[in-house]
């Protein structure tokens, strides 16, 4: 096995178990402890992971919240292939609200050209990215930027989610599960999204495999209120169902 294919089958370890040691990853390969130790290096450097005595934890299974450059390289081909699924949810022309996060910031590289939409967000990032664009009016939403997330919050952007009512929201999260619905680890940012969702007349909800079952301190939403979740092929069919089953249309990407 070659060194790719060996850090891309322990970091499904470590997502599938929440934790990999050294010893035993040294074993199941047939390599040597210091090959391990190189590895779990290069998977921490790449953001996937991060190291603790003898082994290692994934980063979406730390009790912090990763800043965006660090999530932006997780789930990286997955997120892409969500964010291609998620132009079919986009209507053809009117407003649509894109919430921060590196799989929406993956949408707006994708808008399509010739569309006449008004995107209003709360991200920097996305702001500076639509900005420009022909056929698309960028909104941006004020407010306290979160350095970790660059996404405005607090009370200026609350008020103005409060005036506005758009065809689209689509909503990052750090969780979503059928028990507890959408979370996320920070209060303000909480807060945001949940006035978003309020302010859509349908809500697409955009996450990755690895977020189904990683409830976070923050509820902001429940999958009744999501129309349709886009997620990667990488989640199991089980989950699928019951996601499914508790409100939303469920895409596989």
């Amino acid at each position: 096995m070659y060194g790719e294919e060996r850090r891309r089958a322990i970091l499904e370890r470590a997502r599938e178990d929440g934790r990999v040691e050294v010893a035993a990853l040294a074993e199941e390969f047939d390599v040597t402890h210091e090959t391990v130790r190189r590895d779990l290096t290069a998977l921490e450097r790449s953001g996937a992971v991060r190291r603790v005595h003898g082994g290692a934890i994934p980063i979406e299974r730390m009790g912090f919240e990763p800043a965006l450059p660090q999530r932006d390289t997780l789930m990286a081909a997955e997120k892409d292939r969500i964010a291609e699924a998620a132009l079919a949810e986009l209507p053809e022309e009117g407003t649509v609200l894109l919430d921060a996060g590196s799989t929406t910031r993956r949408l707006a590289e994708r808008l399509p050209p010739g569309r006449e939409l008004t995107v209003v967000t709360n991200s920097l990032p996305i702001a500076a990215l639509v900005s420009g664009r022909p056929g698309i009016t960028p909104l941006l939403i004020g407010g306290r930027v979160r350095p970790r997330t660059q996404a405005a919050v607090g009370g200026w952007a609350l008020r103005v989610l409060e005036e506005v009512y758009v065809d689209a929201a689509f909503i990052a999260t750090n969780g979503v599960s059928a028990e507890r619905g959408l979370t996320t680890p920070d209060t303000a940012e909480a807060e945001a999204k949940r006035r978003m969702v309020r302010a859509a007349r349908r809500v697409v909800l955009l996450a990755d495999h690895t977020k189904v079952g990683d409830d976070r301190f923050a509820r902001f939403a429940d999958l009744a209120d999501v129309d349709c979740l886009v997620t990667d092929t990488g989640l199991a069919p089980r989950l699928a169902d019951e996601l499914g089953a508790a409100g939303p249309r469920v895409v596989l990407a």
